[in-house]
């Protein structure tokens, strides 16, 4: 009887340290958060090969009823949204095989990143916009054509927004882009323009162009700029090689039926060449004083992004607040350079557990170095090599069931799903410092790179200090820049 009593004793103590251990792992996993999502496999692969067919023009979106815009659901008087189209949807693609289309995607993508630190170090190391223009009294149209490094960030032309300019308003599909100021439109004459979707914009139809006198505080805010005849010339260079040369000026920006704004500073741009093709141009919507949220003085804009080989379309809304349910991360800006948006990101968790990482990694220190910004221009998010590695070597454990295939392109994680419909993969989550997490969709961070089969982690590791969250993780996810208030809103299924 002893030894049973002893044993039903020793069953108890090691039943409840069992049931402590159980309840101890499951207290670091979040309430919310699944252990792991199911990538579909064979969608993804037929949505890859869609894109490479599909034809932009029938798509029901260009019809005039579905690209006027509507107003937001927000109770704001002055809220209107605008579609938000992907470039795959109003551009048909000249790749005959989708890594191909891909691997260029990862070009421009890695031109970008590669200026957006550029732009960053510029202002660090308080390098004047003087030290980077020509000598304004030597400058001659001809020569503004060719492209200086003028540390402007670049648009890569994933996602465009339909406007309106000038008035009467002719509508236009533009590049959005929260990495950098500058808007500006393709104008006649034209030097040299790259094919649009849309004519080109006749200045002279439009009874509210007004050119930009030299001694304005529209042209002293360039970082490049020029004068001729008393008007001011501007210059924007990208990096992938595409430039924009003109005239700078103020015009009417209209958005569909819920009203427009007069004197919008943009450029008129008689010589663009790159990789712009199928927009007019370009909206900033960075935090600089030329951007087109500053110049309208919105108190807030969001976005949703739908997957870029979707056809599908979403809303730019301006002025619509944060949608309840969202997870919120501090708005941060940095003395240093006015135009990105920093967010407070603290670490991630993989398949519910915390990735180790050192506190403080992605803190900006005093000299405005570090830190994290959000950019929809941006495609593949770059961390800091030591978090890439710790989020990179927590996913590859959980995912040791699933065939390995060799890296591509920035990628060094890949796998072989080929012969899979759909497979079980961890949940990746962001952490900006509070209570929730941004639980990531599966396609948001396993993405195909072919239409093989080959599935790649979509993160990447940088030698810089400064982290960036692309356009692929914030898919399907209504972000929110809470501008009065110092905060961005992260709401899935918001879009």
């Amino acid at each position: 009887m002893k030894m049973a009593s002893s044993s039903s004793k020793l069953f108890l103590v090691l039943s409840i340290f069992l049931s402590f251990l159980f309840t101890s792992t499951l207290s670091r996993l979040s309430p919310q958060t699944p252990a792991f999502n199911t990538l579909h496999v064979s969608s993804s692969l037929q949505q890859a090969q869609h894109i490479l067919s599909f034809d932009p023009q029938s798509l029901k979106a260009f019809t005039q009823a579905q690209n006027a815009a509507v107003f937001s659901n927000s109770s704001s008087s002055s809220g209107f949204s605008i579609p938000l189209h992907s470039r795959g949807s109003l551009h048909k693609t000249h790749h005959a095989d989708y890594k191909s289309l891909f691997l260029s995607r990862l070009d421009r993508d890695s031109a970008r990143v590669a200026f957006l630190n550029t732009k960053l170090q510029l202002a660090l190391h308080g390098v004047k916009k003087s030290e980077l223009r020509p000598l304004p009294t030597e400058i001659q149209p001809e020569e503004l054509s060719t492209p200086v490094i003028s540390g402007t960030s670049q648009g890569s032309g994933e996602y465009f927004s339909r406007v309106g300019v000038g008035n009467p308003a002719r509508q236009f599909y533009m590049v959005l882009d929260t990495g950098s100021d500058i808007n500006w439109i393709q104008c006649q004459p034209c030097t040299d323009c790259y094919q649009q979707s849309d004519p080109i914009f006749e200045p002279s139809a439009s009874s509210t162009y007004s050119p930009v006198s030299c001694d304005s505080r529209q042209c002293s805010a360039l970082e490049v700029s020029a004068c001729r005849s008393g008007k001011c010339l501007y210059q924007v260079s990208y990096g992938d090689g595409s430039y924009t040369v003109g005239d700078f000026v103020t015009e009417t920006v209209s958005f569909g039926n819920s009203g427009n704004i007069n004197g919008v500073a943009l450029g008129c741009g008689h010589d663009n060449e790159g990789l712009f093709v199928g927009a007019a141009g370009l909206l900033g919507l960075g935090g600089g004083p030329l951007s087109l949220t500053s110049q309208i003085k919105a108190s807030s804009f969001s976005y949703c992004l739908v997957d870029r080989d979707s056809a599908g379309s979403s809303t730019l809304d301006f002025n619509s607040g944060i949608p309840a349910g969202s997870v919120i991360a501090p708005l941060m800006r940095s003395r240093k350079i006015d135009t990105f948006y920093y967010v407070g990101l603290s670490g991630f968790s993989v398949g519910g557990r915390q990735v180790e990482m050192p506190p403080g990694l992605f803190n900006m220190d005093a000299s405005g170095s570090g830190g994290v910004i959000v950019d929809c221009g941006t495609a593949i998010t770059r961390l800091q090599t030591q978090a890439y590695n710790a989020l990179r070597d927590a996913f590859v454990k959980l995912t040791q069931d699933l065939p390995s295939t060799s890296g591509v392109a920035l990628f060094d994680t890949c796998y072989d799903l080929s012969s899979k419909s759909s497979v079980q993969v961890p949940t990746v989550s962001l952490h900006f410092g509070g209570a929730k997490s941004l639980d990531l969709p599966a396609k948001n961070y396993l993405i195909p790179v072919d239409s093989s089969g080959t599935f790649c982690f979509a993160f990447a590791p940088t030698s810089s200090s400064l982290s960036i969250i692309g356009n692929v993780q914030q898919q399907g996810t209504r972000v929110s820049y809470d501008l009065a208030n110092n905060r961005v809103g992260f709401s899935t299924h918001k879009c």
